[in-house]
């Protein structure tokens, strides 16, 4: 294992401590058997309630079975095999976040339900983009909420970058605009926008995205660049549906899963990868400015079984 590699194992860790140790008590309580098809279904039982979906918990054990049925294993062999068969899984997700300078701005528009910690999350890679060297705009294009426009500047000043933002009420459509205009002007590498938290059901709330859309293109028809979801993996199987809505809607080109640390369903992301095989770039595993974790799905499948540092390697 990498330096790089081991310092995002030990950051999955403690991020997905409350998951691992969900899954972690579930095998322990299967101790050292046989690996017959009672104790296979137990094992899936223990998945599906960590939240990895009934599809794809079927599909591990199934691996898990062909592989070891018959031999007798102790709760490190089994945690080990799950961990080898569920990063099977994440591996063809598992994409860097990058930004194409040939686009200036980088246009990168920020989607989510309510609660999301999508305003968070986009403060946070603000930092992490302009640490890597790129100039950072952000626009506060969530309207609704006089709160959300509060936040996104408490973030601009925090990671020292400008932030487009009008008046609660005003037009989102046309704060994008403004913004784009800006950052044009103003030579910036990227823009990010934050966008109002839609409810999937809220069939006005998706017009009004698909206006920012339609009125950003005629500024630059190739925007946005990116489209980032941002999943509360609190949410657990909910998540699914919300990816589903968002994905006609929004045209979403990547993942972040944030809150890990606060919830014992981290195994959600499994299910998201199985179903969508949408790129997966952050998880958020804390509070802090740089909590917000390049994706790997090697270090996220160990830390997510409770395996040591070493037994990743």
């Amino acid at each position: 294992m990498s330096k790089n590699e081991a310092g995002l194992w030990r950051r999955f860790s403690a991020g997905l401590a409350r998951t691992a140790s969900r899954l972690g008590e579930g095998i322990a309580h299967l101790g050292r058997r046989r690996l017959d098809k009672a104790t296979l279904q137990a094992l899936e039982d223990i998945l599906i309630q960590a939240d990895l979906g009934t599809a794809t918990a079927e599909k591990i054990v199934a691996a898990v079975g062909r592989a070891r049925l018959g031999q007798e294993l102790d709760e490190d062999e089994i945690k080990s095999l799950v961990a080898h068969e569920i990063e099977a899984v994440l591996s063809p997700v598992e994409k860097p976040f990058s930004v194409d300078a040939s686009k200036k701005p980088f246009v990168v528009l920020g989607v989510g339900v309510n609660g999301s910690g999508k305003t968070t999350t986009l403060g946070k890679l603000a930092a992490k983009l302009q640490a890597g060297g790129h100039s950072v705009m952000l626009a506060a294009a969530d309207t609704f909420r006089a709160a959300a426009i509060d936040q996104l500047i408490v973030w601009g000043k925090r990671v020292n970058a400008p932030v487009v933002a009008k008046a609660p009420g005003t037009d989102p459509a046309g704060v994008a605009f403004e913004a784009l205009e800006r950052a044009r002007a103003e030579k910036c590498a990227v823009l990010l926008i934050d966008t109002a938290g839609r409810l999937q059901n809220k069939s006005a709330l998706m017009d009004e995205l698909e206006k920012i859309n339609r009125v950003i293109k005629k500024l630059d028809a190739t925007a946005p660049h990116a489209v980032l979801l941002v999943l509360d993996a609190t949410v657990g199987q909910n998540a699914l549906s919300q990816v589903e809505a968002f994905a006609k809607v929004a045209g979403v080109t990547g993942i972040v899963l944030a809150k890990l640390d606060g919830t014992a369903k981290g195994g959600i992301l499994v299910a998201i990868a199985a179903r969508f095989g949408l790129p997966v770039h952050f998880v958020g595993i804390g509070e802090a400015v740089d909590d917000l974790a390049p994706f790997d799905a090697r270090a996220f499948s160990r830390a997510l079984l409770g395996l040591s540092d070493s037994a990743a390697s």
